[in-house]
């Protein structure tokens, strides 16, 4: 089975149980990182999630894993928040961090850079329209490679 496929099939079969703790699913990652698999399920909630969401969300999704059996290899769960730069995939992720700084990357460059950083303005059908140094820029749907939250300092 495709990586891409074993991460559909995992959020698909986790969503149920993150939810019902109400907590939110906020991405499934499955990387290699120096020679060991890494199984990464992130999750959220108003306020935060604390050691005990994570727990408890640990062993739930870890016995349904055995049952299920998606991933034929040896590989390491984590379940933890997203962290301050969380990661941006669904449209209400963009709506609710409206006026936030976000960090976007593209697939290739948009005048002349593939790399965004500024306020994010609004999540329309045609792209996310962010404010980058006094200007309004939207960036098209199909051409952002990834968004998250970025930190302030």
């Amino acid at each position: 089975m495709a990586k891409n496929n074993v991460v559909d099939k995992i959020a698909a079969a986790v969503k149920p149980i993150i939810e019902a703790e109400g907590l939110e699913l906020v991405d499934v990652e499955y990387v290699k990182e120096g020679g060991n698999w890494y199984l990464r399920i992130f999750i959220d909630k108003l306020g935060g999630v604390d050691l005990d969401d994570c727990q408890a969300v640990s062993e739930k999704i870890d016995t349904l894993l055995d049952e299920l059996d998606p991933i034929p290899q040896a590989y390491f769960l984590e379940v933890s928040s997203p962290g301050l730069e969380r990661p941006l995939k669904k449209p209400a992720d963009f709506e609710r961090f409206k006026g936030h700084l976000v960090n976007i990357t593209t697939y290739a460059p948009i005048n002349g850079t593939k790399s965004f950083t500024g306020k994010l303005m609004d999540y329309t059908p045609e792209g996310i329209q962010l404010e980058v140094k006094g200007n309004t820029i939207l960036l098209p749907h199909q051409q952002v490679a990834s968004s998250r939250l970025a930190v302030e300092f």
